[in-house]
């Protein structure tokens, strides 16, 4: 597949082994994880730093084939989804770094072309998410906006 602001093609990489059912070594039982799962999102942990916490901490290697669900499938479970999407929560934060530093140097070209690239990734990811219903049809992408958001 070809990268989106690049002409070079992505490179091939290496696949989790298929496992049916989950190691026989994991500690915590289903329910458990959940929990845990549960506990560490009000703590505001996103979704990717609960993955991160449960491998390198409880040593729960795979959320979903210990459970059955993803972690944000737990989360919407228990109506506890973020308000934004965490993918487009991290572009938005890099927009607004980026916007800050171009108002501090506005001649700086080589940032501004990639506040460009980070705004149409923005935006490409906000049509697909109004169109899955995880974001409100009128909800509309602006940097001021942006920064009150990711504050």
């Amino acid at each position: 597949m070809a990268r989106i602001h690049a002409r070079k093609k992505g490179k091939s990489s290496s696949t989790k082994p298929y496992r049916p059912e989950p190691p026989e070594w994991v500690a915590m039982k289903p329910k458990e994880i959940e929990r845990t799962v549960l506990r560490l999102a009000d703590e505001g942990y996103s979704t990717s730093l609960i993955g991160m916490k449960l491998r390198d901490q409880y040593g729960v290697p795979s959320v979903k084939q210990s459970t059955g669900k993803s972690i944000m499938k737990i989360l919407a479970e228990n109506k506890r989804t973020p308000k934004l999407p965490e993918d487009l929560r991290n572009l938005m934060k890099k927009a607004v770094n980026l916007g800050e530093h171009l108002a501090e140097n506005p001649k700086d070209l080589h940032n501004r072309r990639a506040l460009e690239l980070t705004e149409v990734k923005i935006r490409r990811l906000m049509r697909y998410y109004k169109g899955r219903g995880t974001l409100p049809e009128d909800w509309i992408y602006d940097l001021k906006t942006a920064k009150l958001l990711v504050e």
